[in-house]
């Protein structure tokens, strides 16, 4: 083999080396894409975003409620309403304008309307609303906007040339508290169903305590390769917002004390 030969074997392997490298250390680094006076967008994965709007309640002072677009070619499922109609808008105008997509159905993940306050404005969009078979029923009893579409157990949404999936695993938050979750992106959108890091059990006026760590344990077991866990409230994280969720509703320590 000639001493020519034997550099461009050598220049090759030293690419492919560091080309290998760079692809096992890349990560994506989360950014916020858009904010006004009612709405914040943060980008957490290549085709997922955090939509979050606010909320002002007696007990808890101003609220940020979380809800998750997932994106596939020109099309996206939006999981959650903003928390009303002109945070709805906002959303909505972000996702033509910016995106440049198409919603294909939104999913309200349990009948309070941190979940489904800007439902209307979904619906005088022309676009098609699911949720768990329960949830119409409960959110009527509110006299809140109701989801078209239910299902019974699992519902998956072609979105571009992705399928993302939205399933009831048990009771917790409420009686009809569902997750989403985008393979794609390794993303679970736990909504009210789990709690950020160092979070309280917050409301539990509708709440099944004693359902709801067992719950989270099924969903934690269904979704083994998630990487990124969005909360209902709060700082999304990983696997840790699953493990905090299910000790906080145990009844067991849900942190080390310091030594």
């Amino acid at each position: 083999m000639s001493s020519k030969s034997l550099h461009y074997i050598c220049i090759t392997l030293i690419w492919i080396f560091t080309a290998a490298c760079h692809s096992e250390t890349e990560v994506f680094v989360p950014k916020e894409v858009f904010h006004d006076d009612v709405l914040v967008i943060t980008q957490v994965a290549e085709n997922t975003f955090v939509h979050t709007s606010y909320k002002q309640t007696q007990d808890f002072g101003n609220v940020p409620c979380n809800g998750a677009i997932m994106r596939n070619a020109d099309e996206v499922i939006v999981f959650d309403t903003p928390t009303d109609t002109i945070g709805a808008q906002h959303l909505m105008k972000w996702i033509a304008d910016a995106l440049q997509c198409k919603i294909v159905a939104v999913v309200p993940t349990h009948f309070h309307d941190d979940c489904l306050g800007g439902l209307d404005a979904f619906h005088q969009a022309g676009i098609p609303s699911f949720a768990y078979v329960q949830t119409p029923h409960l959110a009527d009893s509110l006299h809140h906007a109701m989801p078209k579409s239910t299902f019974t157990d699992v519902q998956h949404f072609s979105v571009g040339n992705a399928e993302i999936e939205a399933k009831y695993f048990g009771k917790g938050h409420t009686a009809d508290n569902i997750v989403g979750y985008f393979p794609d992106d390794h993303v679970l959108f736990g909504g009210c169903l789990i709690k950020e890091l160092e979070a309280s059990k917050g409301y539990l006026g509708d709440a099944y305590v004693p359902q709801w760590s067992e719950t989270v344990q099924r969903v934690k077991e269904a979704y083994p390769d998630v990487k990124t866990v969005i909360p209902g409230h709060g700082a999304y994280g990983d696997t840790d917002l699953l493990n905090y969720t299910i000790k906080l509703f145990s009844g067991q320590p849900t942190a080390q004390p310091p030594e």
